[in-house]
């Protein structure tokens, strides 16, 4: 897997403060997508054993909240296959920080059920991630006064409650309320 880009101090792809994994390849191809330049799958730098080392120390801090994967696309197979590993290192070092991760895929109908994105990592995958952004970006959807998304068919899920439940579970912010 290739990456683009690691933001190390990231307040707008998740709630507080966070470190954010910008991982290569997507074959969604949204319309106005504000990260073409990761569509093709070589596209940036390879993802080795030392960035893991380095976006691993860049989590340590108490100031930092959690983990946010972006794209590119997490969930398309490939990617999966290496994210998994390192998700797992994150949980079992930092059981107390979050992960976000945002996608193209439905939750229910693409993650959940068969699809081309769906293989032999992505449940457990799912169950490492506590909240996931779903659904592509719509340009005639979009808002900037959306939080935490681009266009308003993308939806904030409470991912372990929507395992539990077996329903699809919205998250609700901090703040309270989801704009």
């Amino acid at each position: 897997m290739n990456y683009a880009e690691i933001k190390n101090c990231d307040i707008a792809n998740g709630e507080g403060v966070r470190v954010s994994l910008f991982v290569s390849g997507c074959t969604h191809h949204c319309k106005n997508c504000f990260n073409k330049e990761t569509w093709p799958f070589d596209y940036g730098r390879p993802f080795t054993a030392g960035t893991e080392e380095m976006i691993l120390r860049e989590l340590a801090p108490d100031y930092i909240d959690g983990l946010s994967l972006l794209g590119g696309e997490p969930f398309e197979p490939q990617n999966q296959a290496a994210l998994l590993p390192f998700l797992r290192r994150v949980k079992e070092l930092f059981p107390q920080k979050n992960i976000w991760c945002y996608t193209g895929y439905l939750f229910d109908s693409e993650l959940r059920q068969e699809s081309r994105a769906r293989c032999e990592y992505t449940d457990e995958m799912l169950s490492l991630i506590d909240i996931l952004v779903d659904g592509e970006f719509v340009q005639e959807l979009y808002s900037i006064a959306l939080q935490f998304r681009g266009s308003s068919n993308q939806r904030i899920i409470d991912v372990r409650r929507s395992l539990d439940s077996g329903e699809v579970v919205l998250y609700t912010p901090k703040s309270g309320r989801i704009e």
